[in-house]
């Protein structure tokens, strides 16, 4: 009979002659003779070997330096300042907004380290074998469509680079589609180097990544840098009132913010076992990571920041892109240099965030079909197809239809797992059923958890049932849901929860029930 992992598990149960723990904490499966010929397994979703699991605390923190610093990271801040905020009350938004989203994400590293999992994997413990793909595949399509905002804005930036070496033509080109056919052919030359380089596998990615991470914050800073002197000094840039105030229509835009800043890495709370896998402990994975997103985010928030606002003393308007910004410059060097660390940091943030997720959970779908590279290229073939251009096209609608609704469907899963892992299960995972075609633990009914399902159901509804704004209705999709909305991503991690608790409470009090008579 199939063991529900929302009921406590004895240790007998977990430690085999398979399953090993070490005094660390640590726990790996020495032996995959039982689950190596299974539908369900393959070498990149197996359990990461301990010799393997070395990565350091600097290693941690420079994969947040290589993920936050890029040019969607630059628009997210700048958009606060184009939705009337002053840099005081941005840069608290997204400060604030780091600081929540860290607590789910170190939640959810846990397993990764301790068990050497990734995302996909971890989710069958609670969806079970086969309803993990529900949520990786969620997850997924989610990552495709940050492919291809990244790859969208590394196009426009590379669009104006080429724009100031070949003259004013470039930019003026006639359109096609609605794009200057120019921006097209940048924007396909940035999706083909980004396949080229995927289907070399992973280790091209950590090779390239290694040199062009520290160059973003280079072009940051050239960008900032120009327009502080143009605009006099930090003076008139501090200086820009909030249109906004500090009453009541500053708090109508906060709250959704702040829901939009938490979601911006809502996918990575969920997959960061994908990563923390190769934790050499809990504790350098944690203090990495508490190290690295709050710093280089605040960091790059507050140079976007700034940079926003000087546009506004200098160009009279809130520019959120740099490279339109960019493009208002007199000096080509300035424009070409800083653009260009941008780009090469946009490919290596867009590889690493983007790529490695999603080639796992299409792998997860058909372990002995796809492998990472092919799942790379299913990733960049939807980033295309999912119109990214669309998205980012309006602040309001990138931070409050965009963010907003996704992150509200994910925090749903994410109170599941939280649920699932922390609650009910004291952190315990029996590691070879996961892998199981059939038979064990998270096989559940037909290899699916109904309970987990519901949940994400009912939490991403509430979360998300009052969408309204942009493509979405006035009065919402669900109207007596509306108020919800703008609160969404934490409606969605309580609502899952809460739902995912309830229902496995019950069943074990029923089981229980039955055993006692």
């Amino acid at each position: 009979m199939a063991v529900d992992p929302s009921e406590p598990t004895s240790a007998s149960q977990v430690t085999t002659t398979k399953q090993i723990s070490h005094p660390d904490g640590r726990v790996e499966l020495r032996d995959f003779s039982g689950i190596s010929e299974s539908r369900y397994f393959n070498p990149e979703l197996a359990p990461v070997p301990l010799e393997q699991r070395t990565w350091t605390t600097y290693n941690f923190f420079a994969l947040w330096m290589g993920m936050a610093h890029n040019i969607p990271s630059y628009t997210l801040a700048a958009s606060l300042i184009a939705l009337g905020m002053d840099w005081v009350q941005a840069f608290m938004t997204i400060t604030l907004g780091n600081l929540i989203v860290l607590v789910p994400m170190l939640l959810n590293s846990h397993a990764g380290t301790k068990y050497g999992i990734p995302f996909p994997v971890f989710a069958r413990a609670f969806y079970g074998v086969r309803g993990a793909n529900l949520v990786a595949l969620l997850r997924a399509f989610i990552a495709c469509a940050w492919f291809g905002i990244q790859t969208w804005v590394g196009g426009l930036a590379l669009h104006v680079i080429v724009g100031k070496l070949v003259g004013g033509w470039w930019l003026t080109a006639p359109e096609v589609l609605g794009q200057k056919w120019t921006l097209w052919l940048c924007f396909l030359g940035f999706w083909v180097v980004q396949m080229l380089i995927i289907w070399r596998g992973m280790d091209a990615i950590r090779r390239f990544e290694n040199w062009t991470a520290p160059l973003v914050s280079v072009g940051f800073l050239i960008l900032l840098a120009y327009v502080a002197v143009k605009a006099g000094g930090f003076g008139p840039i501090l200086s820009e009132p909030s249109k906004l105030g500090w009453g009541a229509d500053f708090w109508k835009i906060f709250f959704p913010s702040l829901m939009g800043m938490i979601a911006f890495w809502s996918t990575l709370s969920l997959n960061m076992p994908d990563f923390t896998r190769f934790g050499g402990s809990q504790k350098k994975q944690a203090l990495g990571q508490v190290l690295g997103l709050p710093t280089t985010m605040s960091f790059i928030a507050i140079v976007a920041i700034l940079t926003t606002s000087g546009s506004i003393a200098l160009y009279g308007e809130a520019i959120w892109d740099p490279a339109t910004l960019a493009s208002r410059f007199d000096n080509p060097l300035v424009v070409v240099v800083a653009l260009v660390a941008l780009v090469l940091a946009t490919i290596s943030a867009n590889l690493a965030a983007n790529v490695v997720s999603p080639s796992y959970d299409f792998s997860n779908a058909f372990p002995r079909r796809i492998t990472f590279a092919v799942g790379g290229l299913i990733t960049g073939v939807l980033g295309v197809v999912i119109q990214p251009w669309r998205l980012i096209s309006d602040p309001s609608i990138y931070i409050f239809a965009w963010l907003g609704f996704y992150g509200g469907l994910l925090a749903s899963v994410a109170g599941v797992f939280i649920a699932g892992y922390w609650l009910l299960g004291r952190t315990r995972i029996e590691l070879d059923a996961l892998y199981m075609d059939g038979k064990g633990a998270y096989w559940f009914a037909g290899g699916w958890n109904w309970r987990a399902v519901v949940a994400t159901v009912v939490g991403g509804v509430l979360a998300v049932g009052g969408a309204y704004g942009g493509p979405f209705p006035a009065d919402g999709l669900v109207p007596f849901l509306k108020p919800l909305y703008d609160y969404n991503w934490v409606v969605g991690l309580v609502g899952g929860l809460v739902t995912y608790l309830a229902l496995s409470r019950t069943a074990t009090d029923r089981s229980n029930e039955g055993m006692i008579k």
